[in-house]
């Protein structure tokens, strides 16, 4: 450890604060709050050797660091966490769930909210319930929730008028706000039954409905309470079906953790009115981190990112900065929150049940991991690479007859696709037809300094087609100094008029194509990763195409913006119609003004 870092961590405030731990390329590996970023920052650079593996390697790859100063540590709990999400830092735990789980949303600022299906819970202000273990159990809750619950079943923001309902309000499922009048008084109660629902709170629900259909009943509006009772079994129906797994009806979310190196997987178990509504997993790929350290993730990561803070947290392991992570969710949640760590009783029956769950999913991650490994390893072997393709890139082009020339990338890591690290290319500099040259622009633009300065290098490229397009990257990445930092190959399709089984994979160097025949699990691996960058590439330039095809004669005209254009099509259907209108016809119409009539009039003359 040199002097110099030694005597910066001496020289830093006695204050709470951030450190942000940097290497030699001035990439940040690591983000910490601290109480005293003084004695944080000397215990790390004091020269005695670290008590943990993870410390000792982290401080070897320090060669600078900053440190931020905030108001307390609460404060900088905040910042760290933001940190450490924009960052992704290498040697902090981050967890990762192997899919985004199915949440149901109700926007509250609606006048006439309904059910949205999402995948990604914002702190929007509206209310969430989930997440739910697939897509099939959310549209099961779906399907129970529109038949007995008369919420609009359209799921744009606002309402839209319509001048007749839907088919929804004749099967009497739908209260039709979109062209009746409904008070929102009238279906914020429907709403209130909705949420209660949602939140377990079934008992209370049945109390209110059987009180209704008993005062609907003595004032003999004997159909009204007949569709009371009918919801009533509803709801009572599926009262039978939930798990109830406490008497004491808090809402709390219980914490599994199972760990079998390098791997650990966190079960979380959502607990609400003390029946079960749901659960998720991370996963964690660190062999250095603790316990203690993946629960402090998991409580910064998930709660920074939500607004569904239960009452009570029940973790697997102690934690010294539980008190402050209590006050910081009590804070945002606006009412006292507890973090306990129980050790006898039924609390510790919920944390041995999420435990098991998490040892049951762990052991198939584990599994499937290295079936993954296994799979990656013979793509290293059939394919003569260095290194094992942990990171795979594909490029693929597409465009007709020279028209809006595209190229997408996909990126697959660790076998799976990676869908942010995708990127679309427009073809600047060819204009016709030509697949090769697209294809050296795409390389020339993925791979330049300025890029590669930034984004990772992939330890495999794939390039969609033959021999050709395969001589044209491996010459332009010797351009570039890249002929030897990864492997590159081309796959080419099947051509059954030469009486060709299976598709071809060529490599720089060799004339004829590898036979993977007896390999068919690397061949299909391939295969697969070349049909999604196809399927991407394809979707792009039809996406683009149908841009330029709904293009109006009327896009460019002074005083002509999408409202008015939008009106003079919806009149005249056609702009053969739109010509042969006078200019007093045109200025008549809703929004439009003389001079903007004599405009269109002028530019759709001269350009017959």
């Amino acid at each position: 450890m040199t002097p110099s870092l030694r005597e910066k961590a001496a020289a830093a405030p006695s204050t709470p604060g951030v450190y942000i731990m940097k290497n030699a390329r001035q990439r940040i590996i690591y983000v910490g709050k601290a109480a005293n970023l003084k004695n944080r920052l000397t215990s790390y650079f004091s020269g005695r050797n670290p008590t943990d593996i993870k410390t000792g390697v982290l401080v070897g790859r320090i060669a600078s660091f900053e440190t931020i100063q905030t108001p307390s540590e609460k404060e900088a709990l905040i910042l760290e966490s933001n940190l450490i999400k924009k960052h992704r830092p290498r040697y902090n735990v981050i967890l990762k769930d192997d899919k985004r789980y199915p949440s149901l949303r109700l926007d509250m600022k609606s006048d006439y909210p309904c059910l949205q299906v999402v995948r990604r819970i914002r702190n929007d202000g509206a209310l969430y319930f989930g997440p739910f273990a697939s897509a099939g159990a959310v549209r099961q809750t779906l399907k129970l929730i529109h038949k007995t619950f008369k919420l609009r079943k359209c799921t744009s923001t606002s309402v839209k008028p319509r001048s007749r309902p839907c088919l929804y309000h004749q099967m009497g499922l739908c209260l039709a706000p979109c062209c009746k009048s409904v008070s929102p008084e009238a279906y914020n109660d429907i709403v209130n039954e909705v949420r209660l629902f949602l939140n377990g709170r079934t008992a209370e629900l049945t109390t209110k409905i059987k009180t209704e259909m008993e005062a609907a009943a003595g004032r003999q509006e004997f159909e009204k309470a007949a569709q009371l009772r009918d919801k009533l079994f509803a709801v009572e129906k599926t009262m039978e079906k939930q798990v109830a797994v406490t008497t004491d009806f808090v809402n709390r979310d219980v914490i599994g953790l199972a760990s079998d190196s390098p791997y650990a997987l966190l079960w979380v178990m959502f607990v609400r009115n003390g029946f079960m509504q749901g659960a998720k997993d991370f996963y964690v790929h660190d062999d250095t981190a603790t316990g203690a350290e993946i629960i402090e993730a998991f409580l910064k990561q998930h709660y920074e990112s939500t607004s569904d803070i239960p009452e009570e947290i029940l973790i697997p392991c102690a934690h010294e900065d539980v008190a402050l992570y209590t006050q910081w969710l009590s804070q945002k949640k606006g009412k006292k929150v507890r973090i306990h760590y129980p050790k006898r009783g039924d609390k510790v029956r919920l944390i041995r049940m999420a435990e098991e769950n998490a040892q049951t999913r762990l052991a198939s991650h584990v599994e499937a991991e290295m079936a993954n490994q296994s799979l990656l390893e013979g793509v290293r072997q059939r394919l003569h690479l260095e290194r094992l393709p942990r990171r795979i890139e594909c490029i693929d082009n597409s465009g007709i007859s020279g028209r809006e020339l595209v190229s997408g990338m996909v990126v697959y890591e660790d076998g799976a696709p990676n869908k942010s690290e995708y990127r679309r290319y427009i073809i600047r500099n060819v204009d016709q037809a030509d697949d090769y040259a697209c294809m050296a622009e795409v390389l020339e633009r993925r791979f330049h300094p300025t890029h590669t300065a930034t984004d990772s290098l992939p330890d495999l490229l794939i390039i969609d087609g033959g021999k050709g397009q395969l001589n044209i990257a491996v010459s332009v990445l010797k351009q570039m100094g890249l002929q030897q930092a990864f492997g590159v190959i081309g796959i080419a399709k099947k051509d059954p008029e030469r009486s060709e089984t299976a598709d071809k994979v060529y490599i720089p160097g060799r004339r004829n194509p590898l036979n993977l025949n007896a390999h068919t699990e690397v061949l299909y691996f391939i295969q697969r990763i070349r049909d999604e960058a196809h399927r991407y590439a394809v979707t792009y330039h039809r996406q683009r195409r149908t841009k330029t095809a709904l293009r109006s004669r009327l896009d460019g005209i002074q005083y002509i913006g999408e409202k008015r254009k939008a009106v003079l099509l919806r009149h005249f259907k056609s702009i053969r119609r739109l010509k042969a209108a006078s200019v007093e016809e045109l200025a008549g119409l809703p929004g439009m003004s003389r001079r903007a009539a004599e405009n269109i009039q002028k530019t759709l003359n001269a350009e017959e």
